[in-house]
């Protein structure tokens, strides 16, 4: 693999970009101290922009990792950021990626998730070479696989009883799209 790091992507509502302190504001309340966007998070909503601003630091801290990916997710039209997306686990030994992301309640369906999950597949598969990108949800999360279908993955199966969440102990739906997979569906004009 040919890692790369946290490097800006832009599709046509959003950019994809590195964390800076004056995103703190904006990511406590858009979407960080929110229930309804944590409560299938492994995460407790921020109970005050402290916590932001930690957890900002931490990203901040970890860009000049290269194998490191965590973006915000900026909505073009707004100039602020409204949710995030990462790779949650890297596993070298078989080139994968685990991708977990989060979007602010007033984003919900309207197709920014899946626009922003769609350019990082592009961009792990094209760009650094990952094999396997994979993402799971709570199956009482239902739209949360509907994103993941929506950019090419695969669902393989429910693992019982196998995270936990905000909501306590959780069956966890497993996804995965590999770079054959994700190659044929270009071919074919997707």
């Amino acid at each position: 693999m040919n890692h790369k790091g946290t490097v800006k992507i832009e599709t046509e509502r959003l950019i994809l970009r590195k964390a800076i302190p004056e995103d703190i504001e904006p990511m406590f309340h858009n979407w960080a101290n929110d229930e309804r966007v944590t409560k299938f998070m492994t995460w407790q909503p921020h109970s005050d922009i402290s916590v932001t601003a930690q957890y900002n630091k931490y990203l901040t801290d970890n860009y000049s990792r290269d194998d490191f990916y965590d973006w915000i997710i900026e909505l073009k039209s707004l100039g602020e950021p409204i949710g995030s997306i990462s790779a949650v686990q890297i596993r070298e030994d078989i080139s994968e990626a685990e991708i977990g992301y989060c979007l602010g309640y007033s984003w919900w369906r309207q197709g920014i998730m899946t626009e922003a999950f769609s350019a990082v597949i592009k961009f792990l598969f094209e760009e650094v070479g990952f094999n396997r990108i994979m993402a799971t949800h709570d199956v009482n999360n239902p739209n949360s696989g509907a994103v993941m279908r929506k950019c090419g993955l695969t669902y393989e199966g429910t693992l019982r009883q196998a995270g936990k969440n905000c909501q306590g102990i959780a069956d966890l739906s497993i996804y995965s799209i590999l770079r054959s997979e994700y190659e044929e569906r270009l071919g074919k004009g997707f």
